[in-house]
C-alpha cells in the first residue's frame, strides 16, 4: 500500500521512476484525484504529481457547493444538470464528512431575473432533471415566509422565494479525501513535483515525463503507457510543451469571494441572489462567519497566484448593498477573501465569461497526450470514468489489455467509510461522546468529525496519546493532533497547507491562523528538516497569503 505522508515524498518519485506505470496524471486537483482513483481501482498502475500542494489551484477556491447546477438550466444545459444533479446524490453518499445538504432561498424581485412563475417551473424542472429526492425538493415561499427566513433581506419589491436543497462542502478536503483513497488503493502521488517536460519515443509518442521535485530541485524520469494532463489551468501550458495545442483552448476567469465574521454578517439562511447587473451571487453561512460570491471576469494574469482587487472587492460589496440594504457592511469589515480560476474551454463568439460552458472535453494530441478540460467539482467522478474510459480504450487497442468499467458509483471516499449519510449521523452521537470522555469539548469534536470522517479516531488518537508533546511545543493538543495527521497521513508539507488546504483556517478563521503560526512553522521546520532558507521562504510564503486574504490588489 502507498504512504501519503509529507515525509516519504523523494522515495514516491525514486519508486515512480523505478518501475514504469500504466497510467501518469498530472495535476493534484479534483479532477486528478478523481481520475487516479478511477484508474487505480480499474487495477492500472497509476502515478499522480502535483506542481503545488494538492488542491492549491481551483479545487480550493471554489463557492465550495457540490451544487446540482440550476443556473445551467437558464442556458438550456439540461444534459449537465441532470448529471450533476444525479453526480450530487453520490457524493453526498460516498463523503457525507465533507458534503452536507444546505436550504438554499432564491428571492425574488419585482424585475428582477426570476419570478414567482418562472422560480417555480425551474425549480420543479431541476427536481426532475437532477432526480432529488422526496424530503429535499422545492418549496415556495411568499413575501413573509421569505422575510421570516432571513429577514435581512431586500424587501423593497420583494414578492417572494424559491426554497430548494443545495450541497455545501470543503472543496479542498474533497480532493485530498478522493486522492487518500486513490493512495490507500495503491496510487503514488506526489506535491510539489512539475511535469517540466515529456519524453517520447522513436515514433513520437509519449512514453513518460521529466518531474522536477520542487523542494529538491532534482529530476526524475517518470516512465508511463498513458499520460493525462489533468493541469486546470495548466492545461493548456502542458499542451503548449508538447507541441499540441491547437484548435480548442483554455479560457480563464477569475471567481473572488469575500468573507465576514458573522457579527458585521449574522446571515440565517444562505441565499442566491441578483447582483446589480443581473448575475447571481451566493451568500452562505458558514459556522461563525458569512461568505459571499462570486465574480466572474476573464483573466490572464498569474495562473499560480490569482489574487482579489479592489475592483472584485467593490463588485461583491455593491452587491451585499443592493440584496441586504440594512447592513452597513464596508471593505474594512472583510475578515479574510479567496480567488480562484475557472478553466473553461473558449467558445467563438461567446465575450460574456457567465455564458461560457462548463462542460468539460478530453483532447487527444498526436503524440497521444490525453488532456482534459473544463468541467466542474460536482461531477469529478463521472469526469474521471469518462477519462480513463478513454484510457482503457486506447490500451485494449494498443496492447489487448482488458480492464473492468468504473467502478467508483458506491466507494467511500476516505474518512466517508461510515455506513452513508444515515450512518454518520451515528457516528458523530457515539464519536462525539468517546471525544468528550477523552476532555474535548463537544462543539470541537463535532467540527473535527466533520472535517476528518472515519478518519477521526486517527485524530483522536494522536489527542489522547500526544499530550505532553503538544505540552512541550506550546501547542494545543487539538491543533497539535491536526498538524501530525496532516503531516503524516495527507503529505502536508508547507504551512500554507495546512492553514488553507487541510484545515480552512486561513479563509475562515484567520485570526487562529494568526495565533498559532509561530508554533506550526516551528514544529514543521524541525520534523520535516527544512533548511534556515526554506524556513524564511515557507514563512514568508504563509504571512504573504494573510496578507493576500485580507488586502486588495490593484486592479488588473
Amino acid at each position: 500500500m502507498s504512504t501519503f505522508s509529507s515525509f516519504h515524498r523523494q522515495d514516491k518519485l525514486t519508486n515512480m521512476e523505478n518501475k514504469p506505470l500504466d497510467l501518469l496524471v498530472i495535476g493534484g486537483g479534483i479532477t486528478g484525484s478523481g481520475i487516479a482513483l478511477d484508474a487505480v481501482m480499474r487495477g492500472m498502475n497509476t502515478g499522480l504529481v502535483e506542481m503545488q500542494d494538492f488542491a492549491a489551484g481551483t479545487s480550493s477556491r471554489s463557492t465550495k457547493l457540490v451544487h446540482g447546477g440550476l443556473r445551467y438550466l437558464k442556458q438550456m444545459e439540461v444534459k449537465m444538470v441532470a448529471e450533476v444533479g444525479r453526480e450530487r446524490a453520490v457524493v453526498y453518499e460516498n463523503g457525507p464528512h465533507v458534503t452536507t445538504p444546505e436550504w438554499m432561498m432564491l428571492p425574488f424581485h419585482k424585475g428582477g431575473t426570476f419570478g414567482p412563475f418562472t422560480t417555480n417551473i425551474g425549480l420543479r424542472v431541476y427536481d426532475l432533471l437532477a432526480g432529488v429526492k422526496k424530503s429535499e425538493r422545492r418549496k415556495m415561499l411568499n413575501k413573509e415566509e421569505a422575510l421570516a427566513k432571513e429577514p435581512l433581506i431586500k424587501q423593497d419589491g420583494l414578492k417572494g422565494a424559491g426554497y430548494y436543497v443545495e450541497y455545501k462542502t470543503d472543496d479542498a478536503r474533497l480532493t485530498i479525501e478522493v486522492l487518500k483513497k486513490a493512495v490507500q488503493k495503491g496510487v503514488h502521488a506526489v506535491n510539489y513535483a512539475k511535469a517540466i517536460d515529456f519524453i517520447y519515443d522513436q515514433n513520437q509518442q509519449v512514453t513518460g515525463a521529466v518531474i522536477e521535485d520542487q523542494i529538491h530541485g532534482k529530476h526524475y524520469k517518470v516512465y508511463a503507457k498513458k499520460i493525462i494532463n489533468a493541469g486546470g489551468p495548466w492545461v493548456d501550458e502542458l499542451r503548449e510543451i508538447d507541441g499540441s495545442k491547437q484548435g480548442k483552448a483554455l479560457h480563464l476567469t477569475k471567481g473572488v469571494h469575500l468573507v465576514f465574521s458573522k457579527k458585521v454578517f449574522p446571515l440565517q439562511q444562505a441565499i442566491y441572489f441578483d447582483s446589480p447587473d443581473g448575475r447571481m451571487i451566493f451568500a452562505i453561512p458558514r459556522e461563525n462567519v458569512t461568505y459571499v460570491g462570486t465574480t466572474d471576469t476573464s483573466y490572464k494574469g498569474d495562473i499560480a497566484n490569482p489574487t482579489m482587487t479592489v475592483a472584485d472587492r467593490d463588485y461583491i460589496l455593491d452587491a451585499i448593498h443592493y440584496m441586504f440594504p440594512s447592513l452597513n457592511i464596508t471593505a474594512d469589515h472583510v475578515e479574510s477573501s479567496w480567488a480562484g480560476l475557472r478553466p473553461l474551454i473558449a467558445e467563438e463568439g461567446t465575450d460574456n465569461p457567465s455564458e461560457i460552458s462548463r462542460k468539460d472535453e478530453i483532447f487527444i494530441s498526436d503524440s497521444g497526450l490525453i488532456s482534459m478540460a473544463g468541467g466542474k467539482l460536482t461531477g469529478y467522478r463521472k469526469m474521471a470514468e469518462e477519462a480513463v474510459d478513454t484510457v482503457a480504450k486506447r490500451l485494449k487497442e494498443e496492447d489487448g489489455i482488458l480492464y473492468s468499467k468504473s467502478d467508483t458509483v458506491h466507494l467511500p471516499i476516505s474518512g466517508g467509510e461510515v455506513g452513508g449519510s444515515k450512518g454518520f449521523a451515528k457516528f458523530i452521537v457515539r464519536k462525539t461522546d468517546e471525544a468528550i470522555a477523552e476532555g474535548m469539548d463537544e462543539a470541537t469534536a463535532k467540527r473535527l468529525i466533520h472535517r476528518y470522517g472515519a478518519n477521526f479516531d486517527q485524530i483522536l488518537e494522536f489527542y489522547r496519546n500526544k499530550q505532553q508533546e503538544a505540552s512541550d511545543e506550546g501547542m494545543d493538543r487539538c491543533l497539535f493532533a491536526e498538524l501530525i495527521y496532516a503531516m503524516e497521513y495527507e503529505s502536508a508539507y508547507k504551512p500554507v497547507d495546512f492553514f488553507i488546504r487541510r484545515t480552512g483556517s486561513l479563509f475562515f478563521e484567520i485570526d487562529w491562523v494568526r495565533a498559532h503560526q509561530e508554533k506550526v512553522i516551528a514544529y514543521m521546520a524541525k520534523e520535516l528538516e527544512w533548511t534556515e532558507e526554506q524556513t524564511e521562504e515557507y514563512t514568508n510564503e504563509l504571512n504573504t497569503a494573510i496578507a493576500e486574504a485580507v488586502h486588495p490588489q490593484a486592479n488588473n
